[in-house]
């Protein structure tokens, strides 16, 4: 996921810290939406900035994958590593040593003369982001009695959705008017004020109850594992890309991926990822409808304000109001699906929803490149899409919780919201296929309604996990399905 919409588990992750009280209860929570919103603006506004590096900075289509890939690539792989680290070494230290990075990649970008060093300035921001997101939750957890908690986490989860709004419309304006790296300059005062609330106001918290021992061979295995699987399907779009090298690469990355299910065998409670949470069939079904479903939102959002642009020849700012129905209406969808969920359980509205974003996904395949109308091409599958989120993102929340024991239920929490970003990463580097087209307008147009097919296809395979693996009853107290 690019990050124009918050993670299905991300506020969850403050749920399940525990609860305490703040002297300066405001300045907290606007420090940590405003530390969060770092991640939201920098994911949403690089989506429509695309065309105008690839053009500025000569990229392949394999290289434009890895613009938003070398950024979803550490924040999905290390976000739990990141998490257990603010629990032991202090989440308000965490927090500020991810918005100081941020702030620092964010410079290293907006200099970047080449691309590799714009991916090397995305890659420390995706480290950032990796420490500053799960903790600026965990902050909320800790600082807020459960009265206040969930007020705190509703505007931290509206601001979330604000900051997806307007960073594609912001960022697109700075686009058209003086150029792509000011879009990492925004960054530069949101964080200061971050930092500066941060350091005078936020009381340190940890988890007293951590083991000494943080489960880093597991994070370095889940980082390199996925970054050779992600290169290899990058590689693949490319015809200069050695077959040989490919293979050697997707094998190496099986085989660590191998490695690292033993190695979080071995850690046991311990590990990054428990596999004691996948002795749920609840659990897997939620995780494998998790990827299908954030697999087609992620490859959306990367795809449709690129073909505004290079294809529609609409202007950035345009293209990145095309995408604003999907913060608002996860927004105002959201809390009335959290209630509904409460009552009738989280399999139907899952199943409804991923069934209308794998209709709205299928209707831009009626797009055509002889003229493209925003209210009849754009608007009606985009609203669909935006629908199904709606009713799908609270569902899901609550079906993640509620389907593993207690003992799990941050772990679970972390790691759903890590799949939601790894879904977006593999589907970001299957794109790359299509952005090698992107020379022939006709083809591109061919290949991006063949995208919104085989993403209407990810979401249902999403509504049927809903189906097949979801109870039927209704949300209760943690327990086993």
């Amino acid at each position: 996921m690019s990050g124009a919409v918050t993670g299905p588990c991300d506020t969850a992750i403050a749920v399940t810290t525990d609860s305490g009280s703040s002297a300066h209860p405001r300045a907290t929570l606007v420090a940590t939406i405003l530390g969060s919103s770092l991640a939201f603006i920098d994911g949403s506004v690089v989506n429509v900035a695309l065309p105008a590096i690839a053009g500025d900075l000569h990229a392949s289509s394999a290289e434009l994958s890895w613009t938003i890939n070398a950024y979803l690539l550490p924040l999905g792989a290390l976000m739990l590593l990141g998490g257990g680290a603010g629990d032991h070494f202090g989440r308000r230290r965490l927090f500020l040593c991810g918005v100081t990075l941020f702030t620092v990649a964010s410079v290293f970008c907006a200099a970047a003369t080449t691309l590799g060093w714009l991916l090397a300035g995305r890659c420390l921001q995706g480290l950032g982001a990796a420490l500053l997101m799960p903790n600026s939750l965990a902050i909320l957890g800790s600082a807020f009695t459960r009265e206040a908690r969930g007020r705190a986490i509703g505007i931290w989860a509206a601001a979330g959705a604000v900051a997806g709004a307007l960073g594609p419309l912001v960022g697109g304006w700075f686009v058209d008017t003086i150029g792509w790296r000011t879009i990492f300059l925004i960054n530069l005062p949101v964080a200061a004020t971050a930092a500066y609330l941060t350091w005078a106001y936020v009381s340190e918290s940890k988890d007293r109850r951590q083991s000494p021992s943080l489960d880093w061979a597991g994070a370095g295995l889940a980082t390199v594992a996925l970054g050779l699987l992600t290169w290899s399907l990058t590689a693949a779009s490319t015809a200069s890309a050695s077959a040989t090298w490919r293979w050697l690469a997707t094998a190496a990355g099986f085989a660590l991926f191998g490695v690292f299910l033993w190695v979080e065998r071995k850690r046991g409670q311990q590990a990054i990822m428990p596999l004691a949470m996948f002795g749920t069939r609840t659990f897997i079904g939620i995780t494998l409808l998790t990827f299908f479903l954030y697999g087609s939102l992620g490859g959306l959002l990367v795809l449709l304000p690129f073909f505004l642009i290079r294809v529609a020849h609409y202007s950035a700012i345009a293209a990145g109001a095309a995408l604003l129905p999907l913060p608002l209406v996860i927004g105002l969808g959201s809390p009335v699906m959290g209630r509904l969920t409460a009552r009738i359980g989280g399999r139907l509205p899952l199943a409804i929803g991923a069934a209308i974003v794998a209709l709205g996904l299928a209707l831009y395949a009626r797009v055509s490149i002889d003229e493209v109308n925003y209210w009849t091409d754009i608007l009606p599958a985009t609203l669909l899409v935006a629908i199904g989120m709606g009713i799908s993102v609270a569902p899901l929340t609550t079906t993640v919780i509620v389907s593993v024991d207690v003992d799990h239920v941050g772990a679970a929490s972390g790691f759903n919201s890590a799949v939601a970003r790894i879904a977006g990463l593999i589907a970001t580097a299957l794109l790359g296929f299509l952005f090698a087209l992107q020379e022939s307008a006709e083809l591109f147009a061919s290949g991006f309604r063949m995208s919104a097919l085989i993403g209407a296809g990810s979401a249902a395979l999403a509504s049927g996990c809903a189906v097949l693996f979801l109870s039927r009853t209704a949300p209760g107290a943690h327990q086993r399905r």
